[in-house]
């Protein structure tokens, strides 16, 4: 029997408010949504994902002591995912209202609570191979510590790291993002964080600060860039009903091929796939079987 890929990852965990309207939304006046309420959280996504795709799969993340935070527990560990959560007594856990428009395409209106006061302090990575790292909580100035934390106790401990810079809209210092992530193995922007991260687009350019970067870009496609050149791969046509956390799952399908030994190309197979999947269904994570 082979072995489960063991990866940890370090990210928000959180409830999502997903509101699917029709049309433009009425200001100041009321617009008919179909409303649904799913696990989210940028890094449960992943993780969710990853364990999904058979990794065995640690979440590190906050909680508050409340009911949302017990649910998004009993979710993550009936899919698979070991939480090693510290739960806040002083803080809610995370919420996301997330609106989704007739073409699948999602707004998000993020708060963070607990997640915003993660501390990875006692952070045990032994027997794990991989480190990925949700760029909300480098975004974030009360979290960034603990990510640059954990990142440097990955490195030390000889696992790969990986970090996605999740929001290109919140990157107000491309320059300081990147002296954050510098040193990690795969850098995973989507086409607009790249742009925010390069000016010019050009992934090459990420080359003096991460070892590779896998550009996701929609319906068409992914890129693999390192020093070793770029391999590219389109994506299948896939009806998208809700767009969130595509990228997420992207990212857990790119990472358990490649810590599996997968070439960039198959790694890139395997992240699209897993993104094409997740926009079929309403919910950033995958349904528990």
């Amino acid at each position: 029997m082979a072995v489960r890929p063991a990866v940890v990852v370090v990210g928000d965990a959180a409830l999502d408010v997903v509101a699917r309207h029709s049309g433009p939304i009425a200001h100041g006046d009321d617009t008919r949504a179909r409303i649904s309420l799913t696990m989210g959280g940028a890094g449960a996504n992943t993780a969710a994902w990853l364990a999904h795709l058979g990794c065995d799969t640690t979440l590190v993340s906050n909680i508050g002591d409340d009911p949302a935070g017990a649910q998004v527990r009993a979710t993550l560990t009936a899919a698979g995912v070991r939480c090693e959560f510290t739960v806040d007594p002083e803080a809610a856990t995370g919420c996301v209202v997330v609106l989704v428009d007739d073409t699948g395409q999602r707004s998000m209106l993020p708060d963070r609570g607990a997640n915003a006061r993660l501390r990875t302090a006692d952070l045990d990575l032994t027997g794990k191979r991989h480190l990925h790292l949700s760029g909300y909580v480098l975004l974030d100035a009360s979290s960034r510590q603990a990510g640059l934390d954990a990142l440097a106790a990955a490195r030390a401990a000889g696992l790969t790291t990986s970090v996605d810079p999740q929001a290109a809209a919140l990157i107000d210092d491309p320059s300081a993002f990147l002296d954050w992530v510098r040193g990690v193995d795969l850098l995973l922007p989507n086409r607009d964080e790249l742009r925010k991260l390069t000016g010019a687009g050009d992934a090459r350019d990420l080359l003096r600060a991460v070892g590779a970067v896998a550009v996701t870009d929609g319906p068409l496609g992914a890129s693999w860039v390192s020093p070793d050149g770029v391999e590219s791969v389109t994506a299948p046509p896939a009806p998208c009903v809700d767009s969130t956390g595509a990228g997420d799952a992207f990212d857990a399908g790119l990472i358990t091929a490649w810590v599996s030994g997968a070439s960039p190309r198959n790694a890139l197979l395997a992240g699209v796939a897993a993104g094409s999947d997740a926009i079929g269904r309403v919910g950033a994570q995958p349904s528990i079987t």
